[in-house]
């Protein structure tokens, strides 16, 4: 995968874990706050990182130990999939003692050399235009058929390269999904949109591969629809090809003795409206929702409420649910109230958006919470 991915945990994109805004001005930590804010010794802390390969092992080890110094407990590293790059990495975070997870693009893979020597791959919009040229959004979005079995073929295939390394605990499953139909509402000033309704060439995938499938089960044509958003089989169809991809990948990560994660939208009706993803319809261990409140223009509160629903959508299974914070915006003393209100709301931790945007400032607070620290 060519040099982009690398710059992308600093660039804006698209409500995932690589979202960015603009940050707000910083205020001094509240100490009074936070330091009564530990709850249990058991919550963990997680944090997502980009790799670099020109960065020395003594880089990395000063690294790994600033995040378990701080009460961090897990660090999910994009290798941009290559599996010798994160073999190399995981014996350095597991001596400072943290877990290593395998972060991975699934559905949407930019620069995928593999990928692009087969157009047919691509999803492709109610327009007929496929993401292998006409990208929606931003450049870096190309993104893969989830029905065809050749493209998931592909997608399942890093999994399990990335499954078999050595002393990982997960592989976690990021932009597993299709393109967002509906942006979050504080991104649309910026691409200059307003999306009332589903718009045409944001709806994926209509390749001739699903709808041909679709229409073999249900004996009608998307294409020939007057409003297919109001078509439940039609959505239901493609809520459940990305089931099954993810479905397909818990069993290939537990054959080879590892979790499989990944990172999802706020809350599954959120996500199941914006970008066909229904995550508590899957088998997976643990789920990192990415409650980034600013994207949505609502306050900090709102982590409380969308961790909240997601641990109800979950009630009586076994998946663990982690808060996914956006940190940029906030100083510590948000920081420490966004923990507390994810926490009081039955998260089991908290995962931070990103490494590099961690602060003294934050680092103090998230050690606050740690009793044994």
């Amino acid at each position: 995968m060519k040099k982009l991915l690398l710059s992308l945990a600093v660039a804006i994109t698209l409500s995932s874990c690589l979202d960015n805004l603009n940050a707000n001005g910083k205020s001094a930590v509240n100490e009074e706050t936070v330091s009564s804010a530990s709850i249990e010794s058991d919550i963990k802390f997680w944090t997502w990182i980009t790799a670099d390969p020109n960065k020395s092992d003594n880089e990395y080890l000063d690294e790994f130990d600033k995040y378990k110094s701080h009460g961090l407990d897990a660090v999910l590293i994009n290798t941009e999939t290559d599996a010798d790059l994160l073999a190399r990495l995981v014996p350095l975070a597991k001596e400072k003692g943290l877990e290593v997870h395998a972060w991975m693009f699934t559905m949407n893979r930019p620069g995928d050399k593999v990928a692009l020597e087969h157009p047919e791959w691509y999803a492709v919009n109610r327009n007929g235009e496929s993401t292998f040229t006409h990208r929606p959004y931003v450049d870096y979005y190309q993104w893969m058929c989830p029905t065809r079995k050749e493209s998931t073929g592909h997608v399942l295939g890093i999994v399990e390269k990335l499954a078999k390394v050595e002393g990982i605990a997960s592989v976690h499953l990021d932009y597993i999904r299709l393109p967002d139909i509906f942006l979050p509402v504080g991104l649309l000033p910026k691409y200059d949109l307003t999306q009332e309704v589903e718009l045409p060439e944001f709806d994926y995938c209509y390749c001739e591969v699903c709808v041909t499938e679709f229409e073999e089960i249900h004996h009608k044509n998307p294409l020939e629809m007057e409003n297919p958003a109001i078509d439940i089989e039609w959505k239901q169809f493609r809520l459940n090809k990305i089931r099954d991809v993810v479905n397909k990948a818990y069993k290939i990560a537990h054959e080879n003795g590892k979790d499989l994660t990944a990172a999802v939208f706020p809350y599954p009706e959120m996500a199941d409206h914006m970008v066909r993803q229904r995550w508590d319809k899957w088998n997976v261990d643990d789920v990192l929702p990415m409650i980034y409140h600013n994207f949505y223009n609502e306050e900090l509160d709102w982590i409380g409420f969308a961790t909240k629903q997601g641990v109800q959508d979950l009630q009586g299974k076994n998946v663990g649910l982690h808060s996914g914070i956006y940190l940029p915006p906030l100083n510590g003393q948000e920081v420490g109230r966004a923990i507390q209100m994810a926490l009081e709301n039955g998260a089991k931790g908290v995962s931070f958006f990103d490494g590099n945007a961690l602060t003294d400032e934050h680092l103090k607070v998230i050690k606050s919470f740690k009793k044994d620290l």
